[in-house]
């Protein structure tokens, strides 16, 4: 008998609402969805060395979407100054309209969060409007042996 293995994903309702622009610290690369998983991590630990080189406050991971291009920004939300330092430079989440969602479980289901969103848009009468980004929650050693814990906040910008 074959074994079978579950990939045990899950997601809150999409919400939407206004929000305020977030302030980050972010390397700028276009990239193909192949490379995705290793650009964003390779990015991640470039803008946090870069970060704690100024001593700056920074939170969770980010990657933000401009286009279906992938024109893609990476990095950290900031919460004090930040002098723009090599290819690392200052940026923002957009503010305004958002639909978003948590989806629970490994990255590779991410998809799933992305499609939920565009089926929410659908059905509500929104349209996407630009952007969209991941916020990855902080990495908790739990995560380590059941991955269904992972966390992951998947936000578009949309119409009003």
């Amino acid at each position: 008998m074959a074994e079978l293995s579950l990939n045990i994903m899950a997601m809150q309702p999409v919400t939407a609402g206004f929000r305020e622009s977030v302030s980050l610290a972010v390397i700028r690369r276009s990239v193909s969805v192949s490379d995705l998983a290793r650009v964003v991590p390779e990015c991640c630990g470039l803008v946090w060395n870069a970060v704690r080189a100024q001593q700056a406050r920074a939170g969770r991971h980010v990657a933000l979407y401009w286009d279906s291009s992938i024109r893609l920004e990476v990095g950290v939300e900031l919460f004090s100054p930040f002098v723009d330092s090599g290819e690392v430079v200052t940026s923002a989440t957009p503010a305004g309209q958002v639909a978003a969602v948590t989806h629970y479980g490994p990255y590779r289901g991410l998809g799933s969060a992305h499609d939920a969103i565009r089926a929410w848009c659908s059905a509500h009468d929104r349209t996407p409007a630009g952007p969209s980004w991941e916020i990855y929650g902080h990495w908790l050693p739990e995560w380590n042996s059941d991955p269904s814990l992972i966390r992951t906040d998947v936000c578009y910008l949309i119409s009003a």
